[in-house]
């Protein structure tokens, strides 16, 4: 479903990301994982588009070339990013967001998008929020953790293909993580996939992982299971800052 082929990535003439090559089939979920500085965030940001970047490779949607395409063209296709950082948007409401940005793909039934406020009003109570939460400013005023459960939100609300999580998990307590977890796992119906960044192992002892890969230095040195989260743990990212990619 999403390819990343030969994806470098340049801040001026720094090189931050490292030709990497990613295949994430249908209903597959894949965490990266890496120290500070690995250039996670990075990727995450050029797989949306993110215009101070230089960028060179491809990425594939479905089979479809969106490399060239702006942010909000890559969004329609079905590409969704949930910020490690949420931005803070004074004057525009959950709601009102959430409501142009489907009406952008099924039309302005008045209906059909009643229905789905009162959808929209369900998911924020089932993520802990409250239903009169996507009244609310986005992001203003929340904390760590209600950003992180927004963005969430948003995609359960958007129904896009591939979902790229930006440390979803950090900044969230036992049960955030509990309630983001079984949001994520309700959305793995086989025909959406994931592609989690993390620094930490924790949110693997609520999801599958398909595949793990370790980052470091802006490329992916190695790849396995579930087990090589577990291994990091334990470990630590050491024993991959010395010796030959894998």
């Amino acid at each position: 479903m999403f390819e990343i082929k030969d994806l470098s990535v340049s801040v001026g003439s720094k090189k931050i990301i490292k030709s990497i090559k990613l295949k994430i089939a249908d209903g597959e979920t894949h965490v990266i994982m890496g120290p500070n500085g690995a250039g996670k965030s990075t990727l995450a940001e050029a797989l949306l588009g993110h215009p101070s970047l230089s960028v060179k490779g491809k990425l594939l949607l479905d089979g479809q070339d969106i490399s060239k395409l702006a942010t909000d063209e890559r969004a329609r296709k079905g590409l969704f990013l949930a910020f490690q950082h949420p931005e803070e948007i004074e004057g525009v409401t959950i709601s009102s967001l959430m409501r142009k940005a489907r009406s952008a793909e099924v039309g302005q039934d008045l209906d059909l998008m009643l229905k789905e406020h009162e959808t929209l009003e369900k998911n924020s109570e089932k993520l802990g929020l409250g239903k009169d939460f996507v009244k609310r400013e986005l992001n203003v005023g929340f904390s760590g953790g209600e950003k992180k459960r927004m963005e969430i939100l948003q995609a359960i609300t958007l129904k896009p293909k591939a979902i790229v999580l930006d440390e979803v998990d950090s900044g969230l307590d036992v049960d955030g993580l509990r309630l983001i977890s079984e949001a994520i796992k309700k959305m793995k119906d086989g025909k959406r996939c994931f592609l989690i960044i993390t620094h930490y192992p924790r949110i693997l002892k609520h999801l599958k992982a398909d595949y793990v890969h370790v980052m470091v230095d802006g490329a992916i040195v190695r790849t396995g299971g579930e087990s090589l989260a577990h291994e990091i743990e334990k470990n630590g990212y050491s024993q991959f800052t010395k010796g030959k990619h894998a």
